[in-house]
């Protein structure tokens, strides 16, 4: 039975395809792909002599029926710009199309940005989540920043060049000066990964330019805060200038988030 093949393509370094990979495009009926530019150059590197359809967001529903109709007479692959169809680019009303004719759909594994970002950010990789490109509207893009301030897992979300700096902006007004990598143009010539907080990011990248993935660090949960020498004596200068010990280990307790129990205890001590 005629497959569609879902075929990862390099995100940047085209020997970064694989030898399977490769051996479905030459084999494949037709190749619908999201820019036929830029595949173009991908099969030209590899004398792959398929026939091509583009198939993008733009004219995903006109060309649905008319790559549903190809499959009917053979193979069909699946390719994005770069990395795996249907993440944060077009193939998953395919995918649906394609299964609910009993249509045999096949992953051919590669190149995923979201991955690499992930693994060489130096940030935790047990658990994540996924956000896709971030709004393009300030007020909708905080929104969803605000939905996972929560998160305790690490967070991947893609970004454009002339938006990084009001995305990092918001960021921070949103989740704070929190710790990130931020990964240009990975497996590209220019490739560079930042990894800082997000006030050195944003000093960083003060003219970016490339492709950018951003990985920040949940939210984790906030260190204890600790008695010190210095709050000590913010106490012991409460207490001397006449503020009463209620008052005082109310405001201490305001900005430090120490309990007012373990400040009654140093405030006994003081002499």
């Amino acid at each position: 039975m005629p497959t569609l093949y879902l075929v990862a393509t390099p995100i940047g370094n085209l020997e970064d395809i694989s030898w399977r990979a490769l051996r479905t495009l030459k084999e494949v009926r037709l190749i619908a792909a999201e820019d036929t530019r830029r595949t173009k150059q991908l099969l030209a590197a590899y004398d792959i002599k398929t026939r091509l359809t583009s198939y993008h967001e733009h004219n995903k529903w006109a060309k649905l029926g008319y790559i549903l109709d190809c499959l009917g007479g053979g193979d069909v692959a699946l390719v994005s710009d770069a990395g795996m169809p249907g993440m944060s680019d077009p193939g998953y009303e395919l995918v649906v199309a394609a299964t609910e004719r009993g249509i045999p759909v096949v992953p051919v594994p590669g190149p995923s940005v979201v991955i690499t970002a992930l693994v060489i950010s130096g940030l935790p990789t047990e658990r994540f989540i996924y956000l896709g490109f971030l709004p393009r509207r300030a007020g909708s893009r905080r929104r969803v920043l605000e939905s996972v301030a929560d998160e305790c897992g690490t967070i991947v979300a893609l970004e454009s060049p002339h938006r990084l700096i009001a995305a990092l902006n918001d960021i921070m007004l949103v989740l704070g000066d929190r710790r990130v990598a931020v990964c240009r143009e990975l497996t590209k010539i220019h490739e560079e990964v930042f990894r800082g907080v997000v006030t050195g990011a944003l000093e960083h990248f003060a003219q970016p330019r490339g492709e950018f993935t951003l990985v920040i660090a949940g939210r984790g949960e906030k260190a204890k805060p600790q008695l010190t020498e210095d709050i000590e004596r913010q106490l012991s200068g409460l207490r001397w200038s006449g503020v009463r010990a209620k008052e005082a280990i109310a405001r201490i307790a305001g900005e430090t988030g120490l309990s007012r129990k373990e400040l009654y205890r140093a405030w006994l001590k003081i002499l």
